[in-house]
């Protein structure tokens, strides 16, 4: 199980190096080739929109082929739309760019599980472990995407033509890490057969549940909200692109790091006392960026955010983990994720939308209303929990 898990923890910093390098160049190539330059994050929300549009596919696919198949499967469309986009960038088509990034959104819909099968791989009492430690391989994520960002970007003679083609070598590289993992045996099903065990309707009408999804849908839409608007707001303050990549590493380390101890601090604190503190967190990140626009005040801010993201989204996993049963695992993760790419997809394009129209002082004021939300609905849970805690006629 251990070197199942360390495997895994590599296919998810190699999952995250695509996404941290989409993140740093998408709206930078989108603003050289988009026809407005409210559109120039359209990249950016086609990878997300293609995530929340896929997640039914990669649910059905896993349940019918396994982990193994399933995950081969989107590291294959990793391969073939990053090709596609480095084509779109040679011929200076946006809208063949845009097509690629929503393409790429299976991988992404795809990777967005491999925390999930951590937790298959081991015991329950053991699982926020399992889960925390995975994520934490998104640290390879954190150092090597910005780096290989900034070190690919002129190599090719069009600004960002290598970064793209480095992507399509990581694909391939993580193909052949995920065919060293041995999960767990699972009958297949055949094409048609109904998937036991509660309804969407029925498992969101289960509070913890509903807090799980809102807490990763909203953590993750806080964090895409201000990362994505991260390297056009350091632009537009005449920062250099080396600035905006570290601010993106170090933003990186903070949403992965903390993956060595979360899993620790959720089987002793409890899912919702974690999650409540990556809210808090997030309210910090936003009251920092607020405080101006130096590179030292993106870094920090940004830093937090990562943390936040980090407690929100281990704490939403684990906590959903709690609640659905081994035959609604596919449906019941298809709806979280569906749920966390909806919100990246609305994020991405108000991102772009208000960092290049209103500024970036108020798109980090408009960040406090999902922060307050999601804060209010930990409060409500744990009263819930709380009162029926107490004794009958307490």
């Amino acid at each position: 199980m251990n070197r199942n898990l360390w495997l895994l923890a590599t296919a998810q910093g190699l999952f995250l190096t695509n996404n941290v390098v989409f993140i740093a160049i998408n709206g930078l190539v989108g603003l050289s080739l988009a026809p407005a330059g409210w559109m120039a994050t359209l990249p950016v929300m086609g990878y997300v929109v293609g995530g929340a549009l896929s997640t039914g596919l990669v649910a059905r696919a896993q349940a019918r082929w396994g982990r193994q198949v399933g995950f081969q499967l989107g590291l294959a469309v990793a391969l073939a739309s990053t090709l596609l986009a480095a084509l779109a960038l040679w011929l200076g088509l946006f809208w063949l760019l845009v097509a690629a990034t929503v393409m790429a959104g299976y991988y992404s819909a795809n990777g967005q599980l491999y925390r999930f099968a951590a937790g298959e791989l081991a015991a329950p009492s053991q699982r926020e472990r399992a889960v925390s430690l995975v994520l934490a391989g998104g640290l390879i994520g954190a150092i090597v995407g910005p780096n290989l960002a900034k070190h690919t970007r002129d190599l090719l003679g069009t600004p960002f033509l290598g970064a793209y083609l480095a992507l399509a070598g990581v694909a391939l590289l993580s193909m052949a890490v995920m065919a060293g993992i041995r999960f767990a045996a699972e009958p297949p099903r055949a094409a048609g057969t109904a998937a036991g065990g509660r309804s969407v309707a029925e498992l969101l009408r289960e509070p913890r549940f509903a807090v799980a999804v809102l807490g990763a849908a909203l953590g993750y839409g806080v964090m895409n909200l201000l990362m994505a608007a991260t390297p056009l707001a350091m632009q537009t303050c005449g920062l250099p692109f080396a600035d905006a990549a570290l601010v993106l590493e170090w933003h990186v380390i903070g949403m992965f790091a903390p993956g060595f101890v979360t899993g620790h601090l959720i089987q002793r604190f409890g899912a919702l006392r974690i999650m409540g503190a990556g809210v808090l967190l997030n309210a910090a990140c936003i009251a920092i960026a607020l405080s101006g626009q130096d590179l030292h005040q993106f870094l920090v801010a940004l830093f937090l955010l990562g943390v936040g993201w980090n407690f929100l989204f281990t704490g939403s996993t684990t906590l959903a983990m709690q609640v659905y049963r081994p035959d609604e695992k596919d449906r019941a993760q298809a709806v979280i994720n569906f749920g966390v790419f909806a919100t990246m997809a609305l994020t991405s394009f108000a991102s772009g939308a208000l960092v290049t129209t209103q500024g970036w002082w108020w798109l980090n004021v408009g960040s406090t209303v999902p922060v307050a939300i999601m804060g209010l609905a930990l409060l409500a849970l744990m009263g819930r929990q709380q009162a029926a805690a107490r004794p009958s006629g307490a």
